[in-house]
């Protein structure tokens, strides 16, 4: 077997909509991270959700990539040691670490809706992405409370979070400090046995002997979560660095169905991968001014530490000098 290079980073889109210029600048840093490392680049494919996941937009974000002149070392076409390279293939994975996790009793059933939590919460906690923190309804059940509420509802399984501050210093936003019980006990499978992306992006990153996380910052508030089953799972956490978010003029992020934002509408625009390329570097900080590079060009210039921590605002002077190229 070849021998793993020392260091290895992945770019890990889930396929629920078309790659827009938010996902090719952290694709990009990404692989720039890699290649001025002499490292190797995987692509995963995050679709453990069925329901939202797509086939054809997988395939789209790869010939996209394939346009940047973003080639990966490890994933879908390509192959690897490390596959499969879609999560919706990796389910056994999950659940052999899960069953590691129910040993160590780290996990308990837990029987509440959505409605439930939200009703029992009295403010919103820090996972952008979940909403409401979970109270901990379910976590002192008996086994006979339990088994009764199994008669009318089948549970999720929710991760025991202990009271205790995590620290870690990202490569860009820099040193983080939180306490883990601010977030609640977090869900690790749902009820229709779906694999939470807590768990799936540390088992992959895990077993894929990831050493480099580069992702973009919405993603910030989860890592201590990640670490503490990384921790829980006896595996060596890899170094992480949360991109920075493209906002509009008022600071909202832009979402993916914002019209204009899709490499694709760009593409039919006119506009050529070097031209993209080298404006998502100028609006990152790794040129003084948007120019048309490849990506290739870009790996004696980059630097981690020239990348802003702060949101990148894409008014429209800024829209234009994409055009203006």
């Amino acid at each position: 077997m070849e021998q793993q290079a020392t260091f290895r980073g992945r770019f890990a889109p889930t396929p629920s909509g078309k790659m827009h210029i938010g996902n090719a600048l952290t694709a990009l840093l990404g692989w720039l991270q890699m290649r001025s490392m002499n490292g190797q680049y995987i692509l995963r494919i995050e679709d453990i959700d069925v329901q939202r996941s797509r086939q054809e937009l997988a395939d789209e974000i790869m010939r996209d990539l394939e346009w940047l002149g973003l080639d990966w070392d490890e994933g879908p076409g390509v192959g690897g040691a490390c596959g499969p390279y879609h999560q919706a293939a990796r389910h056994a994975l999950y659940e052999r670490e899960i069953a590691k996790l129910k040993e160590s009793s780290m996990l308990y059933p837990c029987y509440c809706s959505r409605a439930d939590i939200t009703a029992a919460a009295s403010a919103p906690h820090g996972i952008a992405s979940e909403g409401f923190r979970y109270p901990g309804t379910c976590r002192e059940l008996t086994r006979e409370e339990a088994a009764l509420k199994e008669l009318h509802k089948k549970p999720s399984l929710r991760m025991k979070v202990p009271h205790r501050i995590v620290s870690f210093v990202d490569g860009i936003a820099g040193v983080q400090r939180y306490r883990l019980s601010d977030g609640g006990d977090f869900v690790v499978r749902r009820a229709d046995d779906i694999i939470s992306y807590q768990l799936a992006v540390v088992v992959d990153d895990a077993l894929m002997g990831i050493t480099h996380v580069l992702r973009g910052a919405d993603l910030l508030d989860s890592t201590p979560r990640q670490l503490l089953l990384y921790e829980a799972l006896s595996y060596q956490p890899p170094q992480f660095a949360h991109t920075p978010l493209l906002v509009d003029a008022e600071g909202k992020r832009l979402a993916k169905r914002t019209r204009g934002l899709s490499l694709s509408f760009l593409r039919g625009q006119g506009i050529g991968p070097e031209r993209l390329t080298g404006w998502l570097a100028w609006t990152a900080g790794l040129l003084d001014h948007p120019e048309a590079v490849t990506p290739a060009e870009l790996i004696p210039v980059f630097d981690l530490s020239k990348v802003s921590s702060y949101p990148i605002k894409i008014t429209d002077p800024v829209k234009n000098r994409l055009f203006e190229l």
